[in-house]
């Protein structure tokens, strides 16, 4: 519900308001806690995936690396969102979008870094500047583009990219993947930890209102961090040493890793710029007409997407993954009603702080993985929940079955065995055994090339009898 004590109704609509400090500053911590965990969960995946996440230390010239992505992600979360809100020319949509670090790249982003520790970061960060500035140049075109990517195309990607992270969510649930052949993995000790997270987290979103529901993911892990602690998981002493190790105030140095050009980091990243424009607008005409009932500008789209590449390419060049806009701060925003770009930039300013100061970063860092494991559970399994949302709006007849059909198949398949595709050259077979990618580019092409009139000729066959029973509001 809208708080119209901060200022009248046509105030709360209109983005250049700015309500008084007392009330803007709350308003905007409650963005930074909307997106808080969503935010440094992929800098701690790719840390794991590629061997110095937990319980590891040296990094590039003398960087703590964990510690030094979840620090640029917090920096460069602010820095994207300062790009959206003040804006720079015609980068940006002066609107109250909140930027953060995208999960959808992260299917993308672990076969390109598994295994190989920090030696895989400088093609890594190679892909997500050369993609950043690729998909800044969509700006020029995402209206003309967004015919190439329906419900069918996008559900399928954003299903997908949850069906992706599942495994990684029970894995660290389970006591993190370094722990998978000893005897404490999946013991009941760290399942407690993490059950406790998903139950405060469920609580809190079913039967609390307004800021604690927001912040249930943050609070059931706050929780889950106290029993770990109890539970001897985690000692004080840790806490002290990673609290004292970690520098007062750190400045990002660019290329701190280094930086190469690697075919397959770039065509994915480029690949899935294509996505991750199109969830930008969709979140842009969600702050419009949630927040002021109206439709989105082209200039506001453009600029939002221009912001979305230039903040991703900035984040690149200091060790920061690709950012976009966060769904769930367009939530906060309606169930606000206040509208104020001013607010969410103060949110901004408070992520820049906190990428400033390694001593958040090192906090973070102490987190056990199994009660991390029960935040990303929930988190991940949103994502599939809001990939079957957006399919909803497909016309499920049979040609759009079967494209479904196949491109999941394909995908869900390569990423559940990766040998099948082994001796393809390895750029492509990077690329494959992501499943993301191939299945994009079967949805995509088989949504433009097959005729509408095949969803009429198609027979019961093709699905066994159990085709064109449902119906979506809209065609894919």
């Amino acid at each position: 519900m809208a708080d119209t004590s901060i200022g009248t109704a046509a105030q709360l609509r209109d983005p250049d308001y700015m309500p008084a400090l007392h009330r803007a500053v709350p308003l905007g911590i409650q963005h930074v806690l909307a997106m808080f965990v969503s935010n440094v969960t992929p800098a701690i995946i790719i840390a794991g995936a590629a061997g110095f996440g937990f319980g590891s230390d040296a990094g590039a010239q003398g960087f703590p690396d964990m510690t030094y992505l979840i620090q640029m992600s917090m920096l460069f979360a602010g820095v994207a969102t300062l790009l959206q809100t003040v804006g720079m020319g015609p980068v940006g949509a002066r609107l109250p979008i909140v930027q953060g670090t995208s999960f959808a790249f992260i299917p993308i982003m672990i076969p390109l870094v598994a295994g190989k520790g920090v030696d895989a970061l400088p093609a890594l960060f190679g892909g997500v500047l050369v993609g950043g500035l690729f998909h800044a140049a969509l700006g020029l075109v995402i209206g003309r583009i967004r015919f190439a990517l329906p419900p069918l195309v996008t559900g399928l990607v954003v299903t997908m990219i949850g069906l992706a992270l599942v495994k990684v969510g029970i894995q660290y649930a389970a006591g993190g993947v370094p722990a998978i052949n000893t005897p404490e993995y999946g013991s009941l000790l760290n399942w407690s930890a993490a059950l406790v997270v998903i139950f405060v987290t469920l609580a809190l979103k079913f039967f609390a209102r307004g800021m604690l529901a927001v912040s249930a993911v943050v609070i059931g892990i706050a929780v889950g961090y106290v029993y770990a602690l109890a539970m001897g998981m985690v000692t004080l002493d840790g806490i002290a040493t990673s609290w004292s190790r970690a520098a007062m105030l750190q400045f990002p140095v660019p290329f701190s890793y280094g930086i190469e050009f690697s075919l397959a980091a770039i065509v994915g990243f480029c690949l899935m710029a294509f996505v991750s424009a199109v969830e930008t607008v969709g979140d842009v005409s969600g702050i419009t007409k949630g927040g002021a009932g109206r439709e989105a500008t082209e200039s506001e789209i453009a600029g939002a997407t221009y912001a979305d590449g230039i903040g991703t390419a900035v984040a690149g060049v200091f060790g920061g993954f690709p950012n976009t806009s966060f769904s769930q701060n367009v939530g906060l925003i309606a169930m606000t009603g206040v509208m104020s770009r001013h607010v969410v930039t103060i949110g901004a300013l408070f992520l820049i702080l906190c990428g400033l100061v390694p001593k958040v970063s090192a906090v973070i860092r102490t987190i056990p993985i199994e009660v991390l494991g029960g935040g990303v559970i929930v988190m991940f399994g949103m994502v599939v929940a809001a990939g079957v949302s957006m399919l909803s709006d497909v016309n499920w007849n049979r040609r759009n079955m079967v494209i479904f059909a196949i491109a999941l198949s394909v995908g869900l398949g390569l990423q559940l065995d990766p040998k099948a595709v082994q001796y393809l050259p390895e750029t492509v077979h990077v690329l494959m055994t992501s499943g993301l990618l191939p299945a994009a580019m079967i949805a995509i092409v088989l949504n433009l090339v097959l005729p509408e009139d095949l969803a009429d000729e198609a027979t019961e066959e093709v699905s066994g009898g159990m085709a064109g029973h449902g119906r979506g509001r809209t065609d894919g």
